[in-house]
């Protein structure tokens, strides 16, 4: 596995766990949408992200949650490209979550140094939209698409499924010029996964790692944590941690989350137990 990630105008050291801040620009964010679109409250939110210790900041604004309905391309540029003029000098790579490949030519241009597609780069022209670029990627598996993508997810072997899929897709976007040094990999728990076939991809992510690529882990707040805690999203946090740091053990590089200064703390306890020279 390559010891850094080119991501943009940074090259991101991956010899330790990175924290990559979810910075939703949407109203209805299964986690955090508020229903009020602020610029100046998303930049608080962002800085305050910073503050905390994020590494990254992932802006996303069109929401992929269960059930969730498209965006128009222009609302969701309209959303996103201001937060990027006014962050791109906060001091860490900005990530763009989207699938759309104008929104990536588009987030690009203004500054973005990281694309997040929930389809992997398999929309017509995502893949140029990014080839020319110094960004990172992060490729996530996802079965069916937001809308209906919870609605009877079924796989043969869901470990071996996904795995098979990042490894096609990792030697595709390789193929097609991108280097291997620019790239993540993300297993997708909640995209068209029940609990069940989510919980079988944490336990076996030593079997579904793709040798050489850095795994992203997406799991904070989400049902698969509310289907063992009973709680709300806002009351998932120490599910999210504990989930968190397991994947940590199994090697996961990028933990994407919602809480940054508690995973930042979890984090550094993690380190320092692991560290036989701490006195």
């Amino acid at each position: 596995m390559p010891s850094t990630l080119q991501c943009g105008r940074y090259e991101l050291d991956l010899g330790r766990p990175l924290v990559m801040g979810i910075l939703n620009v949407t109203p209805d964010s299964f986690s955090d949408g508020t229903g009020v679109l602020s610029i100046d409250d998303v930049i608080g939110r962002a800085y305050r992200m910073v503050n905390d210790g994020a590494d990254i900041l992932d802006i996303g604004g069109e929401s992929t949650r269960p059930g969730a309905e498209p965006v128009a391309l222009q609302e969701e540029l309209d959303r996103v490209l201001p937060v990027i003029e006014a962050l791109k000098g906060c001091g860490v790579p900005l990530s763009v979550d989207t699938f759309k490949p104008a929104v990536m030519r588009e987030a690009l241009a203004a500054g973005a140094d990281m694309i997040n597609d929930i389809c992997a780069l398999q929309e017509p022209a995502a893949v140029q939209a990014v080839a020319g670029s110094r960004c990172g990627l992060c490729i996530m598996h996802m079965q069916g698409e937001p809308r209906t993508m919870q609605a009877a997810p079924q796989y043969d072997d869901v470990v071996n499924d996904v795995r098979q899929f990042l490894a096609g897709r990792a030697q595709a976007l390789e193929q097609a010029g991108i280097a291997r040094e620019r790239l993540v990999l993300d297993p997708g728990f909640g995209f068209g996964k029940t609990a069940a076939q989510n919980y079988a991809m944490l336990r076996n992510l030593p079997r579904m790692r793709v040798a050489g690529y850095p795994w992203l882990l997406g799991l904070s707040r989400k049902s698969m944590i509310g289907h063992v805690v009973g709680r709300e999203p806002a009351g998932r946090v120490a599910g999210s941690l504990a989930a968190a740091l397991f994947g940590l053990e199994h090697g996961v590089s990028i933990l994407r989350v919602h809480d940054v200064a508690e995973t930042v703390d979890a984090v550094k306890v993690w380190r320092t137990i692991k560290d036989e020279s701490f006195v």
